[in-house]
């Protein structure tokens, strides 16, 4: 059975780094994620248009290429949860939590009983086709299962303390554009306001036992975070990758022609 390499590393202290994928689908693009070296894919489907047969092509593709996948549902429903991780996404991300009741329930679907209330539609597909006992099964998935919440708003930030107590928790994902929309400086993601938000919502992470975790818009702003204890970081998105580089590219050569017919 598939080990969560992610859950792993940071069981080992480690810092994981992984990106998003929300607009192109493409079972290629996983695999070219692991080829670069990330850790796990962020599967979105709030903010992206796949349905549920796209989402578990690319879950199949990142199994086979050793990428950790893991997917954001809509909104906090069982029966979004429960066939995602049956369609093999090795963790679950929970959008716009402010509510520990709800929280508490939502953490629950993602691991079998007696620690949990998934319902049990294991497939051979879901252990590699191993002739396994359903003590195995459910023991491995409860604890290959990476439950991750988002941090998004002010409500959830003043009920962190809270929402951090509740078990079943792994990571603590701040938004940082909701959460500047939130906070009254929409996208000034270096405001201080916003900044000493994460922060003491990385302090209260630390004392709950929980990881820290954030998604970024690229690069600068994940190594600002990563320096700062954030230990799940997620950097852009597919898209923007691509039209990055594609920029880049093309100044460069914009240049080259430039030089030429000076």
């Amino acid at each position: 059975m598939r080990v969560n390499q992610t859950r792993e590393r940071l069981s080992r202290g480690e810092t994981v780094f992984g990106s998003g994928l929300q607009v192109y689908r493409s079972t290629e693009i996983p695999r070219a994620f692991a080829a670069a070296g990330f850790d796990y894919v962020f599967i979105d489907m709030e903010h992206g248009s796949y349905d549920l047969e796209t989402v578990h092509d690319m879950i199949a593709a990142s199994h086979q290429a050793g990428i950790t996948p893991i997917v954001r549902v809509a909104e906090l429903l069982y029966s979004l949860v429960a066939r995602l991780l049956d369609s093999g996404a090795q963790g679950i991300i929970l959008p716009r939590v402010e509510d520990p009741v709800l929280l508490a329930e939502a953490l629950s679907w993602m691991r079998f009983p007696p620690v949990g209330k998934r319902g049990y539609g294991v497939s051979p597909t879901m252990v590699g086709y191993e002739a396994r006992s359903f003590k195995e099964i459910i023991e491995h998935m409860n604890r290959n299962t990476l439950a991750v919440v988002q941090f998004e708003t002010t409500t959830a930030m003043e009920r962190a303390d809270e929402l951090l107590s509740i078990p079943g928790m792994d990571i603590a994902m701040v938004g940082p554009a909701d959460l500047s929309i939130a906070l009254g400086v929409p996208g000034q993601f270096d405001d201080p306001l916003l900044v000493s938000t994460v922060e003491r919502l990385i302090e209260k992470c630390v004392a709950h036992g929980v990881v820290p975790g954030i998604q970024t818009r690229g690069l600068a702003m994940s190594k600002f975070w990563a320096e700062r204890g954030m230990r799940f970081v997620g950097t852009g998105s597919e898209h923007l990758m691509l039209l990055e580089k594609a920029r880049e590219t093309v100044a460069q050569l914009r240049t080259v022609r430039a030089a030429t017919h000076a």
